[in-house]
């Protein structure tokens, strides 16, 4: 049960930050306000869910006394509605709890989706190109944008490499999930016996950061620039357009050569290095909060194998949640990965839930 002085705080917190931000003197600068104002905005679902649990726990004691002094049928009809009020009160302080989660702060950030091929060759190639495009579709079903960053094609199709930035409303917290090995079982259109082949991609998926959220000293950087090549090391470009940035202190290197601009390739493998050293901050955190972090669904970690899509039998398979699906071909269109998301953010929800009640 949730205590009613905590719901009491939220609603004295909602009440100051309405005050505040009435009040450009209390509200301060720009950046504040509209830190107050998304503190508001988050606020409301909140206050909102206590609002209408409160009023159904006042409806309960009223319709508690009704059912001890009526008499005959309106005794009755109190004992039904009593009933049917604690079924809402407890679904209620059930949604409530989950809206008192704790939030990962980076959920409503853009993301950085990487998808490199893995073992199989070029059907490896072509599976990271089936992933990429079952991902931008449901982007494009969400209604994100999503912007090609780089690309490295593979032999006959597909991608050996591919980075795109996604952008829109609680895009981490959709795919932060996403992140790991992708197995492929089918028989490649280059097959000539039938036989079923095994193939692998590796998804990674990194929060975008505000420039303020990563702190990069250019001495640490050391900057090449080259001439950008194509598939079989034909010239593209004419000019050294290829840029590739070394963070010295990490080792992490990005190199983009999708532009014909300098200045164009640097901004997006900027952009990219941010990321990646965002996301190596975040795992040391996380793996300062051991026990945290195994109540949520996987580890995040870019070699646990997390889902199998198996071609022959029509099924996807993902075995951190134990899932199965037998709507390969909606999934693997894009569409379809809405019940495989939304499975693996309740299971968080659920294992966040009961972590917190075990005192966690």
């Amino acid at each position: 049960m949730i205590p009613d002085e905590k719901i009491q705080t939220l609603f004295d917190r909602y009440d100051e930050l309405q005050h505040r931000l009435n009040d450009p003197a209390a509200a301060g600068d720009g950046a504040s306000f509209a830190q107050l104002s998304k503190e508001l905005s988050d606020l409301d679902p909140v206050v909102a869910c206590a609002r209408r649990l409160r009023e159904t726990a006042a409806e309960i004691v009223d319709l508690k006394a009704m059912a001890e002094t009526e008499t005959g049928e309106m005794r009755d009809l109190a004992h039904e509605e009593l009933r049917a009020a604690r079924d809402r009160h407890e679904a209620l302080e059930g949604e409530l709890k989950l809206l008192l989660l704790p939030k990962d702060a980076a959920d409503d950030r853009p993301a950085i989706l990487e998808i490199r091929a893995g073992t199989g060759g070029d059907e490896a190639a072509l599976f990271a190109g089936d992933l990429f495009r079952m991902y931008t579709n449901y982007a494009g079903e969400q209604g994100w944008k999503v912007e090609l960053l780089s690309a490295s094609p593979g032999e006959v199709g597909g991608f050996k490499e591919v980075v795109a930035n996604i952008a829109g409303r609680g895009v981490f917290a959709k795919l932060k999930f996403e992140s790991g090995v992708h197995r492929v079982q089918r028989v490649p259109a280059t097959e000539s016996g039938g036989r079923i082949h095994t193939s692998a991609a590796t998804v990674a998926v990194l929060p975008e950061p505000e420039a303020v959220d990563v702190s990069i000293d250019d001495k640490d950087l050391r900057i090449d620039v080259f001439r950008a090549s194509g598939p079989g090391g034909q010239s593209v470009n004419t000019t050294d357009s290829a840029v590739r940035i070394t963070h010295i202190p990490t080792g992490i290197v990005v190199q983009q050569q999708d532009e014909k601009s300098q200045h164009k390739n640097k901004d997006k493998a900027m952009r990219v290095l941010r990321a990646r050293l965002f996301d190596a901050e975040r795992a040391k955190v996380e793996a300062e909060r051991a026990d945290a972090r195994r109540a949520q669904v996987g580890s995040g970690d870019r070699s646990e194998r997390i889902r199998t899509y198996n071609f022959p039998q029509g099924r996807v398979t993902d075995h951190r949640i134990n899932l199965t699906l037998h709507k390969l071909d909606q999934i693997v269109a894009g569409p379809g990965l809405a019940d495989v998301v939304d499975a693996l953010m309740a299971e968080d929800q659920a294992a966040r839930l009961a972590h917190l009640e075990q005192g966690g």
